[in-house]
Formats: structure tokens, C-alpha cells, sequence
């Protein structure tokens, strides 16, 4: 679909809703990922400065996920220009992208929409790595539920209960990854239930609705890949959950088509399929995307490739490998894709 046309269904869409919509999407393409960060502020600020204060508006989201205080951040930024701040949810909305849809006076998600647990991952420069033969060790994420769940595991399965068996596992834990870590997993675990339970607030001032809701999504799916339907947002989260009609619907999905297009989300990288029969070749990627009537930004790696020749010591037969530069990365304003 052209520009043209994404600009037609915006179009459409605000006069459906009588309300203004911008859209972020982060691209989750496999090898070419990216995730909601604050560099994106000047970015949205400029859109909405461009639609200027308005009643209503609405936040077309797609992503699985990023900085946890930068999507708190994103619905403070929002609501300094409109009364009514809402989400369209076409796909996926999880993790930060998730908290963001708590800040939002409705959530408007089609079947197809999936929202997710809140828990933190800590990616920490004292975090534990992973060694890789051939390639520089990787520092891991930690999750917050993945350490309660090793003294869960402790206390339940092992049946270790007494105070100095507990102090062991912890003493087990701590020789593995970094007490910083941990303690950094703690803190990043108490400030997320917090801006959580800040961001309920704009959908119902009830104590105990919140912190059910908080409490699910933070500490009770046990797994941060856990899908949360359309209907166990409404019926479970008790979240003030939109479900659209059918003309919505299918301008909703048609526009995230569009920028599927755009960011070839369902498309894994492969150096491969881009060099084809060259053996060297400089091309662009398009990885994210705000846009509003009339102005883009596009998150966007330029890379060079290159096929190679690879001799392992011991393996007799040469293999074929690729090299990789980027030229260039930013976020630069386009109205021509």
C-alpha cells in the first residue's frame, strides 16, 4: 500500500472516532528488532504539536515491548495535549507496550489484540553471560520473575523452609548472578508495580480494582510471554476494553497491513535473500515508524554486507559466511515510502 493510502485510513479512522491518531510502531522482524526507547520523544512531540491540542487522541501502538519509564513518560507527553488519551491495539501491544494501554482512558483492540505481563527483564552491564563458541560472551536479561520463582522452587518442590536453608539458596543465587543485579531486579520490580498503579488511575480511582490489576500483571501469569486475549483484558483486568465494529476493524487492520509493508514485520532477516546473486551490497532497513497526517519518521539501519569465505580450523570444507557493517542509524523524517 502507498502513503497515500496509510494517510487515507488515517483519515478515515479519526473521522470514525472524531479524535487525532498518531502511530508508533517498533518493529519486531527477527534480526531486525527495536523497541519503545526515549530517543522517540522529539519525534512524537513534533506530531503532536502539528495536530495541536485536541480533545481526543489516539495512539496507534505495535510492539512487544522496551524501556519500562519511557512508556510511562509516553502517556504523560500525550496527555499534556489532549483530555482523552486512548490506544488502538491491532496486534500486538506487550510488555511496556502494555503499561502504556493502562494510562489510556479506553483500549481499543480488535480480536487479533494481545496485551501481556508487565514483570521487568534487567539487562545489566554486571548481568550474567553467556559464552558462545566463536563469538564475544553475551550478557542475558534477568527476570524479576524468574528469581522468585527459584525460591518458590526452593521453599515448595525442595521443601526448604527454615531460615538458614533459605540464606543458602540465596547465597547460591547471589555466587551466580551479581548482587547489584539483583538488587537493580528488586527496585526495577517495586517502580513498575508503582507506575503501573499510577497509570490505572486514569481508568478507575477504585483501590482494589488497581492493585488486583497490578498484582495479575505483574506477579500472577508466571511467564512474561504469556498472551493476554482481548477478553481477559475486559472480563479479567476489568480494563476499559473497546471492541470496534466492523468498518473499524477492518480500517485498523488494513493500516497495520500497510505498515507491515512498510517494516516487513512477518519477513525474518536473512543477508541472504538481500545480497541474492551479489556478493557485496549496501541496503536499507526500515525498523520503526511514527506517523500523523501529513509527517513521518522512520527508524532506519543502513548496512553493508558482504559474502565470505570461512576457513574453521578441523573443518575441511569452506563455509559460506556474511559480514556485517552499519553505515548509518536514526531516525530521519521521510514522506516518501
Amino acid at each position: 500500500m502507498t502513503r497515500t493510502t496509510r494517510m487515507e485510513l488515517i483519515e478515515k479512522i479519526q473521522a470514525k472516532r472524531n479524535s487525532r491518531l498518531v502511530v508508533y510502531i517498533t518493529g519486531d522482524r527477527r534480526g531486525l528488532e527495536t523497541k519503545i526507547a526515549t530517543d522517540v520523544f522529539p519525534m512524537l512531540h513534533r506530531h503532536l504539536v502539528q495536530i495541536k491540542s485536541h480533545d481526543k487522541i489516539d495512539l496507534f501502538l505495535y510492539s512487544t515491548g522496551g524501556i519500562t519509564i519511557a512508556g510511562f513518560a509516553l502517556v504523560n507527553l500525550f496527555r499534556e495535549f489532549c483530555n482523552e488519551f486512548n490506544v488502538i491495539v491491532p496486534f500486538k501491544a506487550l510488555s511496556c507496550a502494555t503499561l502504556i494501554t493502562l494510562g489510556a482512558n479506553e483500549i481499543v483492540m480488535t480480536k487479533m489484540g494481545q496485551l501481556s505481563p508487565i514483570d521487568p527483564s534487567i539487562e545489566h552491564p554486571l548481568g550474567p553471560v553467556v559464552e558462545i563458541p566463536g563469538q564475544p560472551g553475551r550478557i542475558v536479561p534477568v527476570n524479576v520473575e524468574d528469581i522468585n520463582a527459584f525460591f518458590d522452587l526452593a521453599r515448595n518442590e525442595a521443601d526448604l523452609k527454615g531460615e538458614e536453608s533459605i540464606r543458602s539458596v540465596f547465597e547460591i543465587l547471589a555466587s551466580k548472578v551479581n548482587p547489584i543485579v539483583l538488587g537493580a531486579v528488586q527496585r526495577s520490580r517495586q517502580q513498575i508495580a508503582f507506575l503501573a498503579a499510577r497509570l490505572m488511575t486514569y481508568h478507575t480511582h477504585e483501590e482494589e480494582h488497581i492493585n488486583k490489576t497490578v498484582d495479575i500483571l505483574t506477579r500472577q501469569r508466571f511467564s512474561h510471554d504469556y498472551i493476554i486475549s482481548r477478553r481477559e483484558a475486559k472480563d479479567v483486568l476489568k480494563l476499559n476494553i473497546i471492541e470496534p465494529d466492523e468498518e473499524l476493524t477492518t480500517l485498523i487492520v488494513d493500516l497495520f497491513r500497510a505498515y507491515n509493508e512498510v517494516l516487513k514485520i512477518d519477513q525474518p532477516y536473512n543477508p541472504e535473500t538481500v545480497l541474492g546473486l551479489d556478493n557485496e551490497k549496501v541496503s536499507d532497513f526500515n525498523r520503526a515508524i511514527i506517523e500523523s497526517i501529513d509527517l513521518t519518521h522512520i527508524f532506519r539501519t543502513t548496512k553493508e554486507i558482504k559474502r565470505a569465505q570461512i576457513a574453521h580450523p578441523g573443518i575441511p570444507q569452506v563455509i559460506v559466511g556474511y559480514q556485517e557493517r552499519i553505515l548509518k542509524e536514526e531516525w530521519t523524517q521521510d514522506e516518501s515510502i
